[in-house]
């Protein structure tokens, strides 16, 4: 059973069946959100995504950033990511038509960013889910 489905413009169904979400900046004691914390966050989101599905390749959707007008400190600019950080694995039909759907399926792991803390479904989910390129970036295995 998945948690929820999304479908994307080539009228794929990928199924949402685990997620993982946390506050963005959680654990950040001092400092504020600037480009060089935000590449560390994203790093450290990619790491656990691919230790938790190590063999299902993993996607980091590009984030919409925020700039805040507050002044730059000694890391440059402010920027923010949303407040949620997600990472789900999502699986389908297998990509390869080739293969028996009864015994195959395809995965991919993905990393968002958002601004509530809701599971993305249908047409809720962000436009960078929906599109998602999952011919190129999923992988298929064998149940």
């Amino acid at each position: 059973m998945s948690l929820s489905r999304i479908v994307l413009p080539s009228g794929r169904r990928a199924d949402l069946t685990e997620m993982r979400m946390s506050s963005t900046y959680a654990g950040f004691l001092e400092g504020y959100p600037s480009k060089p914390v935000n590449e560390m966050v994203i790093r450290r989101l990619l790491r656990q995504t691919e230790q938790a599905f190590p063999s299902t390749p993993c996607h980091v959707v590009p984030p919409r950033l925020e700039h805040p007008d507050r002044p730059a400190g000694g890391f440059g600019p402010v920027v923010a990511l949303p407040p949620m950080a997600c990472a789900g694995l999502f699986r389908s039909t297998p990509v390869d038509p080739g293969l028996d759907p009864a015994l195959h399926r395809s995965s991919l792991a993905v990393i968002w960013f958002q601004s509530t803390p809701n599971v993305p479904a249908g047409e809720a989910a962000g436009p960078a889910l929906r599109d998602l390129h999952w011919d190129e970036l999923a992988r298929d295995y064998e149940l």
